[in-house]
């Protein structure tokens, strides 16, 4: 699970090219959960700090779908 504070500045981009959502990761997330599945599919995040992955040598600036969807998760437990 990424442990990224919710109050990061950030950027949700979509690979279509429709306007960006600039925020925090809590935004985005939040965003992200509201998007259509194939929307979900293009989207992705853009850090301010690089993050650790699990299997990665290296920290990396933008997130996946798929680690975007445990955002959401992660936002939905926490209420």
């Amino acid at each position: 699970m990424l442990s990224i504070p919710w109050d990061q500045p950030a950027t949700l981009i979509d690979l279509d090219g429709t306007t960006p959502v600039i925020g925090t990761i809590r935004d985005c997330a939040q965003h992200f959960a509201a998007f259509k599945p194939f929307a979900q599919a293009e989207a992705r995040i853009l850090l301010t700090q690089p993050v650790r992955r699990e299997g990665r040598k290296t920290r990396t600036w933008i997130l996946e779908p798929a680690e975007i969807q445990q955002l959401v998760d992660r936002l939905n437990s926490e209420g």
